[in-house]
């Protein structure tokens, strides 16, 4: 396996993959929507006929939560029917397929780590556009491939909680954060390595759904204020319940992940939240 197309690489996840490529062995092709449209199946399918690559890793989604539910069409299209037109393309021309998902396609209504068997039940339309991303990848009969799901994705790269935190926490002398909503913070390097080092492990007879997050669990709160200690930041957080920061989609209140089945099966090490956070703010101005 030496040829992998990554598409959505100019989001989080996408630039971390660029970042690490050099420690890999791999030839790497990035596509952003200008070089790859992949929520046009004719281009897919054209661009697949074009090129020969060994794998795909979709990086790919719309991920304004709020504003999904008032475009549901253009959510629906990214994250539903573009997995759907790669797993198409990467079946026709056997390709392996990592697809990444998220913990909102969980309801949040329970208090035990979901697994992978757990039922999902989305509440949000961004929650229910990646699950039906993710049914239509299990439904198109790729072999060697993974829908992985992961949570509180923030980066180095791009837009994301800790950079706001960052900002706010420069700008104001306090803030008020959630502290009811629990889950665990990603470090999307973290989960970038995490594809790379399994895509070349992935002989399955069917796709297979995976969970990877960091080691822990917090609240955006305890998130928010780890970010303030660990960069000095004076800025006070101030925890609030859920109901007193209204917003358009309604978030799980619980959606920690658990990470039995991708240790297990790829014996993967999976860094703490807080480890993780420290080595991203570390080269976070």
């Amino acid at each position: 396996m030496n040829k992998i197309l990554v598409t959505g690489s100019n989001g989080q996840l996408g630039s971390e993959i660029k970042y690490i490529a050099s420690n890999y062995s791999f030839e790497f092709v990035f596509t952003g929507a200008a070089e790859l449209d992949i929520t046009d199946r004719s281009a897919v399918w054209s661009f697949f006929q074009s090129n020969q690559f060994d794998a795909v890793i979709n990086c790919a989604a719309y991920t304004a939560v709020d504003r999904a539910e008032t475009e549901v069409e253009r959510a629906d299209s990214v994250n539903h029917l573009a997995p759907r037109y790669l797993a198409e393309a990467a079946k026709e021309f056997n390709l392996k397929f990592v697809h990444v998902s998220t913990d909102y396609v969980f309801d949040g209504e329970t208090f035990r780590p979901y697994s992978e068997d757990s039922i999902p039940n989305p509440k949000s339309v961004y929650g229910l556009t990646k699950l039906k991303g993710e049914e239509a990848i299990l439904q198109s009969g790729l072999t060697n491939s993974a829908v992985i799901r992961t949570s509180w994705v923030y980066s180095t790269f791009g837009n994301n909680f800790v950079k706001t935190m960052l900002r706010l926490g420069a700008e104001r002398p306090e803030i008020n954060v959630v502290v009811d909503q629990v889950g665990t913070p990603t470090y999307a390097r973290d989960l970038a390595t995490c594809i790379l080092d399994i895509l070349p492990k992935l002989s399955n007879s069917k796709t297979e759904i995976y969970h990877f997050s960091n080691e822990g669990v917090c609240s955006w709160y305890d998130f928010a204020k780890a970010i303030m200690e660990m960069k000095d930041l004076v800025c006070k957080v101030n925890p609030i319940p859920s109901i007193q920061y209204p917003t358009p989609a309604k978030r799980p209140f619980y959606s920690v992940l658990d990470k039995a089945k991708i240790k297990s099966d790829f014996n993967v090490e999976i860094a703490y939240w807080r480890d993780s956070l420290a080595q991203c703010l570390r080269q976070t101005s």
